[in-house]
């Protein structure tokens, strides 16, 4: 486990872990101004048959959190998950350029929608609570020339769908529907302050 920042007595008695080893993530719970440690949760990311987005963003959030917070259970553990759902089939992240180019060119000029799942887990006090915020975000109809401009530049392969919408990404879109800002990068903010304040950590 790589610890962000030391945590201080005042909050050690319930410290935060972030149960996954994305940076994105990890960028996006730092801008809260707490200390958290970071943890690699030990899950088989591999959908079920059938299974729907939603349902497999949702699943892998909490395995992750209950993971974790069984070698932490004193902490609050946040766990997440991102899936695109494309018609009701998953995209994950591609992992090569080929399959970024697959993904983007069937999203062209597509509504995709973002699930991304989030789970808060302690496992002393036997809280847990979990939620999804969905993003629907309509891509452009972009040609061969722009979708591999984009990959040269941002090189997404660790991101669902391909899209990084914090940086060049966000040229590949039309719009975006959301209630929680961040959650298009992976992390929804505003639910995940609600979800550790009722877990007992003091945000504010």
């Amino acid at each position: 486990m790589s610890s962000h920042r030391p945590i201080p007595p005042a909050q050690a008695s319930r410290p935060l872990v972030l149960g996954s080893t994305s940076r994105y993530r990890r960028e996006l719970l730092a801008r809260l101004g707490l200390p958290f440690d970071v943890a690699s949760p030990l899950v088989d990311e591999t959908p079920l048959p059938g299974e729907k987005p939603a349902d497999l963003a949702m699943r892998l959030a909490l395995a992750k959190a209950r993971e974790v917070a069984r070698r932490h259970p004193h902490a609050v553990v946040i766990g997440c998950d991102q899936v695109a759902d494309l018609h009701g089939e998953p995209l994950g992240k591609p992992g090569t350029h080929e399959r970024a180019v697959t993904q983007l060119q069937r999203m062209r000029g597509e509504t995709v929608i973002f699930q991304t799942a989030l789970a808060v887990v302690c496992q002393d006090s036997g809280f847990e609570q979990s939620d999804i915020a969905a993003v629907r975000v309509v891509f452009r109809q972009l040609d061969d020339d722009e979708i591999e401009h984009y990959l040269r530049v941002e090189q997404p392969y660790d991101c669902a769908g391909s899209a990084k919408s914090e940086g060049l990404g966000i040229a590949l879109l039309e719009r975006i529907d959301n209630d929680d800002p961040t959650a298009l990068v992976g992390l929804p903010l505003i639910r995940t302050c609600r979800m550790i304040r009722a877990a007992g950590v003091q945000v504010l």
